[in-house]
């Protein structure tokens, strides 16, 4: 038996939700939305869209934005924190800590981040963040996302993001883990083009595989648009059966898996193609960022409604969503400065 809820989450236009946009969401029914600059104007405002969200699919539906720090962060001053990108604050706080102690201060320093941040986005009603990026930087890692990763050794990766996952979680919002099965080797801006990596199996699994491998008990992941060609040489892994079998039996991922956005030009076919092949593939969730109705009716129809494996998946994933417990924020703020500013 099939859920009668939506295998998607999708954006709306603007700041406000109008009446045709509910109706729309209130029949195609989402499983959740997600929020970009366009939608955010002030902590009152957003807490008023993030309600009236719920309200038109009648129920307590996850709500999504990309909030890492850095470039990518869509809730800004002066009502917001900014932050460093994750790469400099790593770099930072391991070059101030005492002798041996870099990584561990990274990772405190990283929680503390995340903990905040989860803080912030509960306070305007919003309950899951597609942090933190799993993805392993190199020297050819694609200016897009280099900033956004935070170590080129996998092993700290996994630390780090293992961090920012326990201050997201204790902070009540839902860690997206990214790029799944590994996006650090891409040297083309997937948003654009199809990345495409040659790299050996054997290698994927020693290095890329193993961050998203030490953080498959987490709820949720988000994939990759790139083709590794030693699994797949055809398809990107977000439409990829081969892939998906690659993300649950070799790493493991047992929570909710979501694509990335299906309009980014990595991807190839009208959006009801792409979102069908998703699906196809084994993907949870399709996910459409940029509000256009007329995009969003094919990506509905394409997805269709959660499976049955999805749902549970789902259930599990939001099970993992709490009322933090009350914390001085200030305090932090001041703990974490300390790492950075000494």
């Amino acid at each position: 038996m099939t859920s009668s809820i939506g295998a998607t989450i999708l954006g709306c236009l603007g700041p406000v939700l109008s009446a045709r946009e509910a109706a729309f969401f209130r029949a195609a029914n989402p499983w959740g939305f997600i929020l970009f600059a366009r939608n955010v104007e002030s902590p009152a405002q957003l807490r008023e869209l993030t309600a009236d969200l719920r309200e038109s699919v009648g129920r307590d539906a996850p709500i999504f934005i990309d909030q890492e720090g850095g470039r990518v962060q869509r809730l800004r001053a002066p009502h917001w924190t900014e932050w460093l990108p994750p790469l400099d604050m790593v770099e930072i706080v391991t070059a101030r800590a005492e002798k041996g102690q870099g990584i561990s201060a990274a990772c405190r320093a990283m929680e503390l981040r995340y903990r905040i941040i989860a803080a912030e986005l509960r306070g305007v009603g919003i309950d899951a963040n597609c942090a933190p990026c799993l993805d392993v930087a190199s020297g050819a890692t694609h200016e897009f996302l280099r900033n956004r990763c935070f170590s080129d050794d996998p092993n700290v990766v996994a630390q780090l993001g293992r961090a920012a996952a326990n201050g997201h979680l204790a902070g009540g919002v839902l860690p997206v883990v990214k790029h799944l099965p590994g996006h650090g080797r891409a040297v083309l801006d997937s948003h654009k083009a199809l990345p495409s990596v040659s790299t050996p199996l054997a290698d994927l699994e020693a290095h890329d595989f193993v961050p998203f491998r030490a953080l498959n008990d987490l709820p949720m992941a988000m994939t990759a648009h790139i083709i590794y060609t030693a699994i797949d040489a055809e398809r990107p892994a977000t439409t990829s059966p081969a892939m998906l079998d690659v993300m649950r039996n070799d790493i493991g991922f047992g929570g909710l898996i979501m694509s990335d956005d299906l309009s980014m030009n990595a991807l190839s076919g009208g959006l009801g193609e792409r979102a069908v092949a998703t699906i196809a593939a084994g993907v949870d969730i399709a996910l459409h960022c940029n509000g256009d109705p007329a995009e969003m009716a094919p990506v509905v129809a394409g997805a269709g409604v959660l499976t049955e494996a999805a749902a549970a998946r789902a259930t599990r994933a939001l099970a993992a969503r709490h009322i933090p417990e009350t914390v001085d924020i200030a305090a932090l703020q001041a703990d974490l400065s300390a790492y950075i500013n000494g």
